[in-house]
C-alpha cells in the first residue's frame, strides 16, 4: 500500500567540506574527479553538474530527509584522497561528527577510517575502535578504490577481524569504479566471495548493486548468510528506468529473503523522495510476474527495504521520527 507508513532509513549519506572543497579545486586531480562524477549523475540523477544542486552538508539533508519522510540517515564523509595527489580527503570523519550533533537520533555517522592498506592497519583499526566505541559510529565504509588492493587483499584481513569483534557492519563499494584515477579491479564483486569464506560472521552490506555485476552479487548473497545487497545510488537510475529495478529487485527475491536488501543513497539530497518512492510505491508489473516469476512485493517486503533491516543491523530502534 502507498500510503503506509513505513519508517526509513538511508545509508551513505555524504558530506562534503566547503572549506577544503575551496582550498583543492585548482588540482587538476578534482577537476577530472568532478568530470566523472558528472558522468555517474547524468545515469542516476538525470542532469549533468551545470544546475543547481544542494549543498552537501547536514543542514540541507535534513530538509530533504522531513520532506521524502525518511527518518534516519547514515552520513559518510567523502573521501577521495587521490584527487589532491593524498594532500587531503574531501571530508573527514570529524567533519561528519561535527555536522550530526545537531541532529541526535536522525543521523548517525557511518565511518570511512581507509585508505586502509595505504594508511596502515594499525591506525586504521584504532580509528574504527574508537569512532563504534567512543562516538557510536553504527556502521564503517570500505573503499577500495582509492586504496593499494583490492577488497580481498590479505593486508585487509586484520581490519575485517577487527569489525567482527566490533560487531560493526561493514558497507563496501562494489562493482564498478565510476571516477578517476581509482581501478575497477579493486572492488570487484567476486571478491567478496572470498572475503565472506573466510569471515562468515563479518556483516557486509555491498553498495551499489554491485553494478555492473549485479546478478553475481545475487547469487552471493544467497550463498552467504551475512552478505546484503544495497540499492544506493543505483537507486537513483532504477527509478528512472523502472522496469531496470524492477528486474534486479525481483532477480534478487528470488534468491533471497527480503530482509537481506538494504536501501541507500549516494545522490544529491533532492532526490530523496523520487527514490524513497520508488520502494515505497513499487507494483510488480504482472508481465513480469507471469513471464520472469518475480514476486509481487508485500508491506513487509518493503518495510525491510526501506528501513527494517537497517535498524536491525545497526541496532537502533525502527520508530517514525518524521
Amino acid at each position: 500500500m502507498a500510503d503506509q507508513d513505513y519508517f526509513v532509513a538511508l545509508t551513505e549519506c555524504h558530506f562534503m567540506n566547503p572549506q577544503t572543497m575551496s582550498e583543492i579545486d585548482y588540482y587538476p586531480g578534482v577537476q577530472r574527479w568532478w568530470g566523472s562524477v558528472d558522468g555517474v549523475m547524468r545515469a542516476w540523477s538525470g542532469r549533468d553538474l551545470q544546475g543547481e544542486w544542494p549543498h552537501p552538508i547536514a543542514e540541507e539533508l535534513i530538509k530533504y530527509m522531513d520532506i521524502a519522510g525518511v527518518d534516519v540517515t547514515f552520513c559518510l564523509r567523502e573521501p577521495m584522497m587521490d584527487v589532491t595527489g593524498g594532500t587531503t580527503s574531501l571530508s573527514t570523519n570529524g567533519f561528519m561528527m561535527q555536522q550530526i550533533e545537531p541532529y541526535p537520533g536522525r543521523m548517525y555517522l557511518e565511518a570511512n577510517c581507509g585508505p586502509v592498506i595505504k594508511r596502515g592497519i594499525e591506525e586504521a583499526n584504532w580509528e574504527m575502535e574508537y569512532l563504534v566505541k567512543e562516538r557510536d559510529a553504527k556502521l564503517c565504509k570500505v573503499y577500495a578504490p582509492e586504496d593499494d588492493g583490492p577488497i580481498d587483499d590479505k593486508r585487509m584481513w586484520p581490519y575485517y577481524e577487527k569489525a567482527c569483534e566490533l560487531g560493526v557492519p561493514l558497507t563496501i563499494h562494489t562493482g564498478h569504479s565510476y571516477v578517476v584515477p581509482q581501478p575497477g579491479s579493486h572492488c570487484d564483486v567476486r571478491q567478496l566471495d572470498n572475503v565472506m569464506l573466510d569471515f562468515p560472521e563479518l556483516q557486509i552490506i555491498a553498495y551499489h548493486a554491485g553494478w555492473p555485476d549485479t546478478e553475481q552479487l545475487i547469487g552471493l548473497c544467497g550463498k552467504h548468510q551475512n552478505l546484503y545487497m544495497s540499492l544506493s545510488g543505483i537507486i537513483g537510475w532504477y527509478e528512472r528506468s523502472p522496469y531496470r529495478g524492477y528486474h534486479a529487485i525481483g532477480t534478487a527475491l528470488q534468491w533471497m529473503p527480503s530482509e537481506k536488501i538494504v536501501l541507500g543513497f549516494d545522490l544529491p539530497f533532492d532526490d530523496m523522495t523520487r527514490v524513497v518512492d520508488y520502494i515505497r510505491n513499487l507494483d510488480m508489473p504482472e508481465e513480469l510476474q507471469e513471464k520472469w516469476g518475480y514476486q509481487q512485493l508485500t508491506t513487509d517486503d518493503k518495510a525491510n527495504i526501506l528501513g527494517l533491516n537497517l535498524a536491525r543491523l545497526t541496532g537502533i530502534e525502527p520508530t517514525k521520527r518524521v
